[in-house]
C-alpha cells in the first residue's frame, strides 16, 4: 500500500502540467534571446518592435563604429546570419514551451531578418527607412517562398519566412539604388 501510495506521488510529480503564460517553463536563454532581451513583449505589434530595436542597433553601430560602409554591410549581414542560426534552436524551444506554433513575442527573427536588409541599405536616411519599410510589408504579406517557411511548425520555419523577407527587401533597396 505503501509504495502504492509513493509511486503516485512521483508520478504527480513527474507530470508535467499544461504550460500557460502564467505558468511556463522557461529556458533561459532561449526566451532571453528568442524575445531579443524582452523586446517582444512590446506591444502592439512586437514584430515592429523587433524590427525597430534592430534599427536602432545598427543606426547606432553605423553611427559609432570605424567600419566603411562596405565593412558594415558584411558585419550586419554576418549578424543577421549569426542571429538566425541562434534563433532557430531558440525559437524552437521556446515555441514548444509556450505551446504554439510561432508565438508572437518571438521577435529574433525580425532581428535577422531586418539585419539582413539593412545589410543592402547605405547611412542614407532614404535607404534604412526603406529597408525598414519594406522589410515589415514583406514580414507580413509573406510573399512565396517565405509563405511557405511560415507554414512550418518549427523554429526553422519561424526564421526562416522573416530571412526570406530580408534577402527580398535587400534585393529591392539594392534594384532601387541602381536604377535610380
Amino acid at each position: 500500500m505503501q509504495r502504492n501510495c509513493n509511486e503516485n506521488k512521483a508520478s504527480k510529480m513527474t507530470t508535467n502540467p499544461k504550460r500557460t503564460p502564467e505558468n511556463p517553463k522557461r529556458t533561459g536563454w532561449a526566451w532571453t534571446l528568442a524575445t531579443f532581451f524582452g523586446v517582444g513583449f512590446l506591444r502592439p505589434g512586437p514584430g515592429t518592435w523587433g524590427s525597430a530595436a534592430a534599427l536602432l542597433l545598427w543606426l547606432a553601430a553605423a553611427r559609432w563604429s570605424p567600419l566603411s560602409h562596405g565593412e558594415l554591410s558584411l558585419a550586419t549581414l554576418a549578424a543577421g546570419i549569426l542571429a538566425t542560426l541562434i534563433g532557430i534552436p531558440a525559437a524552437s524551444i521556446v515555441a514548444r514551451e509556450a505551446g504554439t506554433d510561432d508565438p508572437s513575442f518571438v521577435v529574433l527573427d525580425e532581428v535577422a531578418g531586418q539585419w539582413i536588409a539593412l545589410a543592402a541599405a547605405t547611412l542614407r536616411w532614404q535607404e534604412w527607412l526603406l529597408a525598414f519599410l519594406l522589410f515589415r510589408g514583406l514580414d507580413i504579406w509573406k510573399p512565396a517562398p517565405a509563405r511557405q517557411f511560415d507554414r512550418m511548425h518549427s523554429g526553422f520555419g519561424i526564421m526562416m519566412d522573416d530571412v526570406a523577407a530580408g534577402v527580398y527587401a535587400a534585393l529591392i533597396v539594392l534594384a532601387l539604388r541602381h536604377w535610380l
